[in-house]
């Protein structure tokens, strides 16, 4: 069996993964696999972290993406202060007739640091279920990642070192939040577990860790200098205490917001 004429690209090899080539290339692609036995050993590998992937995320997989998460947040920045203007608008108008109602409908609002995390948990579920992109910049590109999200988000942005927890940094990507730009990091662990750990400014005051659970994810949450970290994973407290502690110990003494 002979090579085929056009070399076999990586993203061919990914779409063979996932049934999406093109079936005049599929001949090609494997008769390509049974010459080259680092790729054929490349392409079981992801066939393997599909398969482990599906199986434990695949309930989560088809939900919806949250409105919240929309990209385009990100490039209308302006609409914030319009609607909190309107807001602003609004409260002084009915501040004389209805002062007792508005207070109790922000005494059941949400606090910031709250939606932080929902939003944070929001993002951990549509993500983690992702095969080829899971990420928009690879941890091999960690330099450039951190110095991207950094002039991005407008504060100096580390992913933290968790080798010691058995996580490798899968990489990251830029998302919205309750305040704006926010970072997000992917970690995978050895057996294809993921967890995640969602950054961005906030007004809320340093706090120390707290936790959170839902139904099938849970997260550790805290606040430094202005910054909040919310590290979300499977619902096994232990384990996620061990990596938040290892996350908030490097992130405590070198975040360092720029202002603005």
């Amino acid at each position: 069996m002979t090579d085929p004429k056009i070399p076999v690209t990586e993203d061919e090899l990914h779409a063979y993964v996932d049934n999406e080539l093109p079936g005049e290339r599929r001949g090609d692609v494997e008769a390509w696999l049974a010459t080259h036995p680092e790729d054929a050993e490349r392409v079981q590998a992801w066939r393997t972290m599909a398969e482990a992937l599906h199986a434990r995320y695949d309930a989560v997989a088809n939900e919806p993406v949250p409105r919240r998460l929309d990209l385009e947040r990100l490039m209308q920045p302006a609409r914030k202060w319009l609607y909190g203007a309107i807001a602003a608008s609004v409260l002084s108008f009915v501040a004389g007739s209805g002062a007792g109602w508005i207070a109790h409908g922000a005494a059941a609002k949400p606090s910031l640091l709250q939606s932080f995390t929902l939003e944070a948990l929001d993002a951990h579920r549509l993500y983690v279920v992702e095969v080829r992109h899971p990420v928009e910049v690879p941890g091999s590109e960690r330099v450039h990642l951190q110095q991207w999200l950094t002039k991005r988000c407008g504060w100096d942005v580390r992913a933290p070192e968790l080798g010691a927890t058995g996580l490798k940094l899968v990489g990251g990507r830029l998302l919205p939040g309750p305040t704006g730009a926010t970072a997000f990091f992917m970690y995978e662990g050895p057996s294809g577990e993921r967890f995640t750990l969602y950054c961005g400014q906030t007004s809320d005051q340093q706090t120390a860790l707290r936790y959170t659970a839902g139904s099938q994810n849970a997260a550790y949450y805290w606040v430094d200098q202005n910054v909040a970290y919310v590290l979300s994973g499977p619902a096994e407290r232990d384990k996620l205490r061990d990596i938040a502690q290892a996350a908030y110990d490097q992130i405590d003494s070198r975040s360092t917001p720029r202002g603005g």
